[in-house]
């Protein structure tokens, strides 16, 4: 019998399928899976397993029993994991490896910090007698560091989430007392990366930033040395704000920023605090007005370099402010200007003066002019008078002549009346000494009727 045309023809390509060839494709595909969800391969693999379980280990460069030469050995193992991970991709690392690799970060990271051996009050960061105290094991923690940020730049957000949480945040956020620069840079890079990465962790991330603030201003905590470097890593967050701004953001400004001028410490983080400030009156000029009159009303009655700077600050921030902010704020400013420069100490009152050398500031006091002039006269002339320096006095007679220039006849108006004003002072002084003589003379008579 023939075989029938419509059945099927055995191919002479196809070979019948063994269990070996089944098994081998098995394997091709499970490695080829791996090798797609990682850029590690199975040398590697079992390498990193084993330089993180000995870098675990931490040392802490201030015990005498710890032996030299292992310290060595896992700073030289911590460069042979960071060698390993630096060409990493963006892909997905196998928990295997983040598991343990993010465990030996903690450790090695999350430690208790030494007691603060400086008081951070009057430290500048252009103070040339200030020498910072360096992290101990600083030999180790940088690599550690150089990982965690591969880590998070390299990684997906949503391969990192199950590591970097809450907890996590929060023990990053309280190395920032760290009295080593160089650890709180490589944690404001850190901090900075991770904000760009896990967008929906920013509101807790400010809100954790901000409690930090705020326990500095109001806690009594005032030798917390990562002020100006979260402050730092606000000034970008700041700079990404749309226009018009959230009540959440003018709140941050108005409850933190502000008062955050009030400390002692303000030298060592002013520079970062006026450039998070200044950008807010950039994006909306009204909000000139709110810190103008914080400013004020945390003004130093004794801290003299304190008052050079936040002269120098609301200068930098009239700049940016319009006409109907100037008709508000006007008089106040210049009210505080003019006890800055009456000041004995000269710096302050030179920095002062100096002010009206400003067009935009001069621009300002012009739109209260009827209200600021008699203030600003009476203080001219009281230099003038009776200042010590001879360099204060010299700069007030040029303030005095510009002023004079611009408004003569409200100038010599302001003179006749702060000289009525004098004359009346003095005849009311004249009074009061002949009170007190009468008084004097009617106490002794008293005293003698009851002697005898």
């Amino acid at each position: 019998m023939g075989v029938h045309k419509n059945s099927p023809k055995a191919s002479p390509k196809q070979k019948p399928a063994t269990l070996k060839s089944l098994l081998d494709h098995d394997s091709r595909y499970n490695t080829s899976s791996r090798q797609s969800h990682t850029d590690f391969s199975t040398s590697e693999y079992e390498e990193i397993l084993s330089l993180v379980s000995y870098c675990s280990y931490t040392y802490t460069f201030t015990d005498p029993s710890e032996s030299p030469s292992l310290r060595n050995l896992k700073r030289e193992k911590l460069t042979k994991l960071l060698s390993i991970i630096k060409p990493l991709k963006k892909s997905v690392a196998p928990d295997e490896i983040l598991s343990p690799l993010f465990a030996m970060i903690m450790a090695n990271l999350f430690r208790p910090l030494p007691p603060s051996n400086t008081s951070i009050v009057s430290i500048s960061p252009d103070d040339d007698d200030f020498v910072a105290t360096s992290a101990a094991a600083w030999p180790h923690l940088h690599l550690v560091y150089e990982i965690l940020l591969r880590l998070v730049v390299h990684l997906e957000a949503k391969t990192l989430r199950e590591y970097i949480d809450d907890f996590f945040v929060l023990n990053l956020l309280a190395l920032f007392q760290s009295e080593d620069p160089r650890e709180r840079d490589s944690l404001k890079n850190v901090y900075h990366k991770i904000y760009s990465k896990f967008h929906s962790s920013r509101s807790f991330m400010r809100k954790a930033m901000n409690d930090v603030f705020l326990h500095y201003i109001f806690g009594g905590d005032e030798k917390h040395c990562g002020i100006g470097d979260l402050l730092e890593i606000w000034g970008t967050i700041i700079n990404g704000f749309s226009v018009p701004l959230k009540e959440e953001h003018k709140f941050f400004l108005m409850r933190v920023l502000v008062p955050l001028h009030r400390p002692k410490g303000l030298q060592a983080y002013h520079k970062q605090l006026a450039y998070c400030v200044y950008q807010f009156v950039e994006k909306e000029p009204m909000l000139g007005v709110v810190v103008v009159r914080g400013v004020l009303r945390y003004w130093p009655m004794t801290n003299c370099q304190k008052e050079i700077l936040l002269i120098g600050e609301l200068e930098e921030l009239v700049e940016n402010m319009g006409i109907e902010q100037y008709k508000i704020i006007a008089l106040p400013l210049c009210k505080q200007i003019t006890k800055c420069l009456n000041s004995w100490n000269s710096q302050v009152a030179e920095r002062a003066l100096y002010v009206w050398n400003n067009e935009r500031f001069v621009k300002m006091a012009m739109e209260g002019i009827n209200e600021v002039f008699p203030v600003v006269v009476r203080g001219m002339e009281k230099n003038i008078k009776g200042h010590w320096s001879k360099s204060v006095r010299q700069l007030t007679e040029n303030v005095k002549e510009m002023l004079e220039e611009m408004e003569p006849f409200l100038y010599s108006k302001c003179l006749s009346e702060l000289d009525r004003y004098d004359s009346v002072r003095c005849e009311e002084e004249i009074r009061r000494k002949e009170m007190w003589g009468k008084i004097e003379i009617a106490a002794k008579m008293n005293r003698f009727d009851y002697d005898s």
